[in-house]
């Protein structure tokens, strides 16, 4: 494979500025309906399967409890979730949506629909795309293990 060092040629850099750029868009709608970007990624899974373990949404979000705990104590303030810890075990906290956080859900529907308007792309383009990316979270992954 050809050592192409210029930084128009490198995939990294596409990834990296495309992620900036969603994060920005995104960043930008959900300012009026109060949330963050990771804080509207946990709302995603939240409204997949509410009540998850702090433990399972790290698994979902690809984030450690040290990255995860201070933004749901966020959440919660806010009054978008509650945090229960287990009967069974204490150690182990589920994140419950309330009645605000389940609200939210209808308004986060129309940013989607909004930004996947702005960005103009084939709905099998975006296929593709979310298929790559994964590839590249899977190998990156992989090597990062071994």
């Amino acid at each position: 494979m050809n050592a192409d060092l210029r930084l128009d040629q490198q995939v990294c850099f596409a990834l990296y500025a495309a992620s900036r750029a969603s994060t920005a868009a995104y960043r930008e709608a959900l300012a009026d309906a109060g949330l963050t970007y990771p804080q509207y990624l946990v709302m995603l899974a939240l409204w997949e399967q509410d009540g998850l373990t702090i433990r399972q949404l790290g698994e979902r979000m690809l984030l450690d409890s040290g990255t995860l705990s201070p933004l749901i104590s966020r959440m919660e303030a806010a009054g978008l979730v509650a945090r229960n810890r287990e009967a069974r075990d204490a150690r182990s906290v589920t994140v419950a949506l309330t009645d605000a956080g389940h609200e939210l859900r209808e308004e986060a529907g129309r940013i989607q629909c909004a930004l996947l308007e702005k960005l103009d792309l084939p709905p099998e383009d975006l296929v593709e795309l979310r298929r790559l990316a994964r590839s590249v979270v899977s190998a990156l992954g992989r090597a990062d293990s071994s």
